[in-house]
């Protein structure tokens, strides 16, 4: 799906590069085609900059968005979410940062999270990093506590796990 997003703008790199990043940072499109993270309208040129595109690159990416009834109907919708990993150990919470040997293999997050049930953690945030988005995709698991070194050597025996980090 995301493949066929960014191919009605591939003619267009500088829109290709807007496209992608209003995706990975669960940016919408508002009614007045704006680039919005709810009700917050996000300066195209604040973008832009980022980007290292014009500003009008970013105007006209999202009227396209919004023009464009199937493209509006996504990116109207789309959220972003607190990511919990860097606040974490702050919080007293644990994180785990599986690096998978492929990120489209199917069942490792139920393998870790059964791993994780078992040694009596609860489970707070489970984020998967979009092989589309990320070049090098991870899971993060957030736990209720710290993560005892028994089950860093557990989640290194699942199948699919490359490395396991813990912080």
């Amino acid at each position: 799906m995301w493949q066929a997003i960014v191919d009605k703008f591939r003619r267009f790199p500088a829109q290709e590069k807007v496209i992608r990043l209003v995706l990975a940072r669960g940016f919408q499109i508002n009614d007045r085609g704006r680039v919005a993270s709810g009700g917050i309208e996000i300066p195209h040129a604040q973008i832009a900059r980022e980007l290292d595109v014009d500003r009008r690159v970013v105007d006209t990416t999202a009227a396209a968005i919004r023009e464009d009834e199937e493209l509006w109907k996504i990116f109207r919708n789309v959220r972003s979410m607190p990511f919990l990993a860097e606040v974490a150990p702050v919080l007293g919470l644990g994180v785990i940062e599986i690096a998978p040997v492929d990120a489209r293999q199917t069942g490792l997050l139920g393998s870790v999270a059964v791993s994780v049930a078992q040694h009596g953690l609860s489970i707070r945030q489970a984020v998967s990093d979009d092989p589309f988005f990320v070049e090098d995709p991870r899971l993060t698991i957030i736990t209720e506590g710290k993560v005892p070194g028994d089950l860093v050597r557990l989640l290194m025996e699942i199948k699919g796990v490359r490395r396991v980090t813990v912080y």
